[in-house]
């Protein structure tokens, strides 16, 4: 009976796709640290989780029948990608499936903040009636600056012009600018011409500390900051005194450096009662629609691979798009990727008498995968000769 781990509240769908192929599976809501996570993976083959639990090099190293692992969001840096590619553990995310969600909180962020909608609210909460336009805009006319131009950059770029903001975007990379969009060479240029400031970075770790002091000063007097993308990547303290200064005119952040593992736990931020600054708990994409969306698509990845072999969008294992076998079994060889492996493999089927149907392979960086169909069963000294290469990672016979 293979076993499966879903912990942080994950969609029940998630669940359920798992269920119908006879896993056995066990939901958590909240987040595990390394020694619970560590006890909870004995004999379990799947994990699935969020951005909250943190899979180290020890933790991979203690499942030894842990398959893969679902990243059920878009981030991927709270999992040790080498470490559990170096194991043989596949990971899967969702690097799509909640990207209209986070542009449709982002655009919410981006409306409120430049009508200070959050001042105007707080004070009716209080019996005030602060009627006034003073310090509100429209969006209509003002410039957009996005730093970060993928999937969520540039849906958010579009929409954005369609409400008649002018968008220009950075990135380090060459990006094709959609629309009317315009690609500017540094982030000083963005910063000097943009009234809303939203980041959209991934979580590489050249990204931490990307926004600090001298970033904030740089900004146009009065302009309006979004971080809906990592909290590591932004000098909260700076934002703090930027926006007590009134330099910065608001801003919305939706994820921090620290954040509390379990719903109900408490929050501490330096930007916690600032005047037009709207928080939010990691919810850019938690909405009900993107959580089945996410919950559908990573759940489907993991069962494929574990029922074909197919690592298509993985993101540590070379990606190899595999049907249903063409012979009677098919042997998936995870390997260290060192010349000469496939020559073995296939030395060591002749040597057993094993007709090879069909063949891939598939590398990246250290890692090779080489998955074979074959025309009658393997035997076990074949197979434990496979097993036993110097450079096997893992081997996994599918029938």
């Amino acid at each position: 009976m293979l076993r499966a781990l879903l912990l942080e509240n994950l969609h029940p769908l998630a669940a359920s796709i798992l269920a119908a192929q006879g896993i056995e599976v066990t939901t958590r809501t909240g987040a595990l640290d390394e020694s619970e996570l560590i006890d909870a993976l004995d004999g379990v083959h799947l994990l699935g989780i969020r951005s909250k639990t943190h899979v180290t090099d020890k933790v991979v190293a203690a499942a030894p029948d842990l398959l893969a692992i679902g990243a059920y969001c878009i981030g991927t840096n709270q999992i040790d990608l080498t470490a559990a590619a170096a194991h043989g553990v596949a990971a899967f995310n969702a690097p799509f499936s909640n990207t209209r969600s986070v542009v449709e909180i982002a655009l919410a962020d981006i409306i409120a903040l430049t009508r200070r909608l959050t001042v105007l609210d707080r004070a009716m909460h209080d019996g005030v009636w602060e009627k006034s336009a003073e310090g509100a805009h429209e969006v209509r006319g003002r410039t957009l600056g996005i730093i970060g131009y993928g999937n969520i950059g540039t849906q958010l770029s579009v929409l954005a012009e369609n409400l008649g903001m002018s968008v220009v975007f950075y990135d380090t990379a060459e990006k094709l600018a959609l629309g009317n969009a315009r690609r500017l060479e540094s982030l000083d240029e963005l910063l000097d011409a943009a009234d809303v400031v939203t980041l959209h970075v991934d979580g590489r770790s050249g990204n931490a500390g990307l926004f600090g002091a001298d970033q904030f000063a740089r900004m146009k007097p009065g302009a309006v900051f979004l971080n809906l993308s990592r909290g590591f990547v932004v000098d909260y303290a700076a934002l703090r005194d930027a926006i007590l200064s009134g330099h910065v005119a608001g801003a919305a952040v939706d994820v921090f450096p620290v954040e509390p593992k379990r719903r109900g736990d408490a929050f501490e931020s330096e930007l916690r009662g600032l005047p037009n600054v709207i928080l939010t708990p990691h919810t850019g994409g938690s909405t009900e629609e993107a959580q089945e969306a996410i919950g559908q698509f990573v759940s489907n990845k993991m069962r494929d691979y574990l029922g074909t072999g197919t690592t298509t969008l993985s993101v540590n294992l070379p990606n190899l798009a595999l049907d249903q076998g063409t012979g009677i079994q098919r042997i998936a060889h995870l390997h260290r990727n060192t010349p000469g492996v496939l020559a073995a493999v296939n030395a060591t089927l002749a040597e057993h008498g094993v007709n090879i149907e069909g063949q891939l392979l598939g590398t990246r960086g250290e890692i090779g995968y080489v998955v074979t169909d074959v025309n009658s069963d393997v035997a076990p000294d074949a197979l434990e000769a496979l097993a036993g290469m110097p450079q096997t990672v893992r081997l996994r016979v599918l029938s």
